[in-house]
């Protein structure tokens, strides 16, 4: 692995963990402001979140600045064309993967909803710029972390189901929603895919992006239907549950 690698994976344990020390301090600075202790509490995990996605985005940038320059030149990736191609078709790809992994999950009792999505949409409301985190700066960073580093690492000693499924099951551990591990491990998979076919990183940072910003405005334009749909399907889910 190459030196700027490990770096950047020290980076970004550091930014995952750095909350628990960032966020008490940086609400001890905002308890002067005069808010509640909640908002106090709230607008310091908000903060906090931007400062240290940013910060660890900037550092990751500069670290592959090299890479990223001597990347336009690589003559074995698929051209613009392939790769827009594959970038767009990546997105129904991932979709498609997450709604079949959502399936499997559904038959075997899991419950259908994301608590990792509900506390972004939250965020969200009380902090509108977090959707630049959710939506951008995070999947860009995941992106480069679990398919460029972690999964190109292994990709180089094992063939691509070994590798993606690691690279994948880490990617999903990573969300801390082990009750939905099957349906990251398929988005793990399918940009892992992408990866390998176009050998761009671009090409699943695009369609990750999109992905994401999709799932945002929806959660957000369509958010009361979709509570009803998830609040019906588990009464479903319960009715056929109570036969079997």
């Amino acid at each position: 692995m190459k030196r700027e690698y490990g770096w950047i994976l020290i980076v970004y344990i550091i930014m995952q963990l750095s909350s628990l020390v960032g966020v008490p301090l940086l609400a001890i600075v905002l308890a002067r402001s005069g808010n509640s202790p909640q908002e106090v509490q709230m607008y310091a995990l908000n903060y906090w979140l931007m400062i240290s996605f940013v910060l660890a985005f900037l550092i990751t940038l500069f670290l592959l600045r090299k890479e990223m320059a001597s990347s336009l030149q690589n003559r074995n990736a698929s051209n613009l064309p392939v790769s827009i191609g594959w970038a767009v078709g990546g997105i129904f790809l991932a979709l498609f993967a997450q709604w079949a992994a959502a399936i499997v999950e559904q038959l075997l009792g899991i419950k259908m909803g994301s608590d990792n999505t509900r506390s972004i949409m939250r965020m969200i409301d009380n902090f509108p710029a977090v959707m630049i985190i959710s939506s951008v700066i995070g999947p860009i960073l995941e992106e480069i972390v679990f398919r460029k580093i972690i999964f190109g690492s292994l990709h180089k000693r094992f063939n691509f189901f070994i590798s993606a499924l690691i690279s994948s099951v880490i990617f999903a551990a990573a969300h801390m929603e082990f009750e939905h591990i099957l349906i990251y491990s398929a988005i793990g998979f399918t940009f892992a895919y992408l990866y390998v076919r176009t050998k761009r990183i671009i090409v699943p940072i695009i369609a990750h992006v999109t992905m994401n910003t999709l799932v945002v405005l929806m959660q957000s334009v369509y958010r009361e239907e979709i509570e009803k749909f998830l609040r019906e399907a588990e009464q479903l889910q319960n009715f056929i549950g109570g036969f079997l």
